[in-house]
C-alpha cells in the first residue's frame, strides 16, 4: 500500500507514521513538509511544499496512491474563525482534490475531533469548521472517513507542537489507565489511531464513515 501522509511532525502525525513503518502492508511513505522532517527509513520519502492551499506543483507526485492520512491540524484557541477555516477547511480540501483526483480507489483519512458539528449550526466555531470540512470531504469521489477522537494519549515519543498541550500531556500521562477505563469510547492514543487508519485502508468500505474512539481503538488494538 502506498500512502501519504499530511501533518507528520505533529502529535498524531507521529504517531501514524510510526504505525506505517511498521506495517509490512505499508510499502511506501510519501510526507508533504513544509521543511524537511529528516527521517530515515528505505520506506519514506519527503517532499517539501511551501503552500498548502495549492498543491498543483507537486501533483505529479501524488498520484497513483493507495491512502491519504491527513493528520494536519491546529488549535482554533486564539484564532479568529477566517483563519481557522483557512487551515482547517481549506488546506484539508486543497490537499483531497489533488490526492484523488481520478482515483475513486482512494482512502482518505481525517482527523476530525470528538464534538464535530455535522450541522455545520452549531455554536462552537470549531466544530462547526470541522463539520463543514467533513462533509465537503465525504461528498468527494474516494472513501473518506472521518476520525473523531476525543482525548488522545500520545505514545512512543509522540509530542504535540502545542506548548500548552506537552504541558497538559506531562501532567496526566499517569492517568490515562484511569481514564480509559472511566470513558474508553472517549480516550484513545496516538498508537491505536495510526494503526486504524491503516485498517481503514485495507477495508475500503466496511466501516462507517464516522469513527469515535470507541471503533479507533477496536480497529487499531494489537
Amino acid at each position: 500500500m502506498r500512502v501519504v501522509i499530511f501533518g507528520a511532525s505533529g502529535m498524531v502525525g507521529q504517531g501514524v507514521l510510526r504505525a506505517c513503518l511498521l506495517d509490512d502492508t505499508v510499502t511506501d511513505v510519501l510526507l508533504v513538509v513544509r521543511k524537511p522532517l529528516g527521517t530515515s527509513h528505505p520506506k519514506v520519502r519527503e517532499v517539501v511544499h511551501a503552500d498548502f492551499e495549492d498543491f498543483s506543483a507537486i501533483r505529479d507526485q501524488l498520484k497513483d496512491l493507495d491512502a491519504c492520512f491527513y493528520c494536519l491540524g491546529v488549535s482554533a484557541a486564539g484564532r479568529k474563525e477566517a483563519e481557522y477555516t483557512r487551515i482547517t477547511y481549506a488546506y484539508t480540501l486543497a490537499a483531497a482534490r489533488v490526492v484523488g483526483a481520478g482515483n475513486p480507489a482512494l482512502t482518505f483519512t481525517y482527523v476530525s475531533g470528538e464534538g464535530t458539528d455535522s450541522t455545520e449550526q452549531g455554536r462552537a466555531m470549531w466544530a462547526r469548521v470541522k463539520g463543514r470540512t467533513e462533509n465537503a470531504l465525504l461528498a468527494l469521489d474516494f472513501h473518506a472517513y472521518m476520525f473523531r477522537p476525543g482525548y488522545i494519549q500520545p505514545r512512543h515519543g509522540a509530542v504535540s507542537q502545542t506548548g500548552s498541550y506537552r504541558a497538559l500531556y506531562r501532567a496526566t500521562s499517569w492517568l490515562y489507565p484511569v481514564l480509559h477505563r472511566l470513558a474508553p469510547r472517549h480516550t484513545t492514543t496516538t498508537e491505536h489511531l495510526g494503526r486504524a487508519m491503516i485498517a481503514v485502508a485495507g477495508q475500503k468500505g466496511d466501516e462507517p464513515h464516522v469513527l469515535d474512539s470507541g471503533d479507533i481503538n477496536r480497529l487499531g488494538a494489537p
